[in-house]
């Protein structure tokens, strides 16, 4: 007759082999998160090949306003670029076009003077001009431009001001349908981007969703962005979803960066 202390081990083996197994299935089937690329997750995997002929890197709003704890949204953006590790990995991205000489493009948020006579708005253009958020005096002029919201980061200026990267007009909504960003790609020989920056269910979505509309092949770094959550919002998960069901691919940018790599090294 078996003991109680063996039937305690083989309870406890058959727990331990239970939770193995739901282990193993969960790894088989897993959503995109931030850090993780998705595991079959019930939708196509169509696949992003990085080319040296044709692929760039765009980077959305890559500004003090979004990612500096001293800009205007860091109360409801400053979490997620934290837990996402936006601002370091931004930074990788930056780097590896710098390294390589891969083409980058910024698409930058810029609001002058005139903007604020807008006769309606949206609600978080309201909000925007609210609070100044990348408020520039005047188009032409780059008075009060150094370490305003409107800014660079000063990481990243560097990897901007190098003479290389393209900084294109900025938009002024969330997309790029107001700015140069498809001419200078098409002018440049692109028609692959890897897209990353801020903020995720705005700026970076309504600039994939633009682009795929144009008939450029697009992913997302998803851990290279960041959105606003507030007490009832989650700007982040809700576009992560968005990303996952319309770009070719999503990923991280420690994968991203080693595929950039491989690729300008063949």
């Amino acid at each position: 007759m078996p003991t109680i202390r063996t039937a305690v081990l083989a309870s406890s083996a058959v727990l331990a082999a239970a939770f193995i197994q739901v282990s193993a299935e969960s790894e088989m089937s897993r959503a995109v998160t931030a850090k993780s690329p998705p595991v079959n997750d019930g939708l196509p995997m169509p696949g992003f090949d990085i080319t040296r002929a044709d692929t760039a890197i765009v980077i959305t709003d890559p500004q003090n306003d979004f990612l500096s704890p001293d800009g205007v949204t860091w109360a409801v953006v400053g979490k997620n670029v934290t837990d996402n590790g936006t601002v370091e990995n931004l930074e990788a991205l930056f780097a590896v076009a710098d390294d390589t000489g891969m083409p980058l493009f910024v698409s930058p948020h810029y609001y002058f003077t005139h903007d604020h006579r807008w006769q309606f708005e949206g609600t978080l253009e309201t909000l925007m001009h609210a609070i100044g958020m990348f408020d520039r005096p005047h188009a032409l002029s780059l008075e009060g431009f150094e370490g305003s919201g409107a800014d660079w980061l000063e990481r990243y200026k560097p990897f901007i001001n190098n003479g290389r990267t393209v900084v294109t007009s900025p938009h002024k909504a969330y997309g790029p349908e107001t700015n140069d960003l498809v001419l200078q790609l098409r002018k440049a020989g692109i028609s692959k981007v890897i897209l990353a920056g801020m903020s995720s269910n705005l700026c970076t979505e309504s600039h994939m969703r633009e682009l795929v509309e144009q008939g450029f092949d697009v992913m997302v770094v998803t851990d290279a962005i960041a959105g606003a959550i507030t007490e009832h919002y989650d700007g982040y998960q809700a576009s992560l979803t968005n990303f996952r069901m319309i770009a070719s691919a999503v990923d991280n940018t420690a994968n991203t960066v080693k595929a950039i790599r491989h690729a300008w090294r063949g």
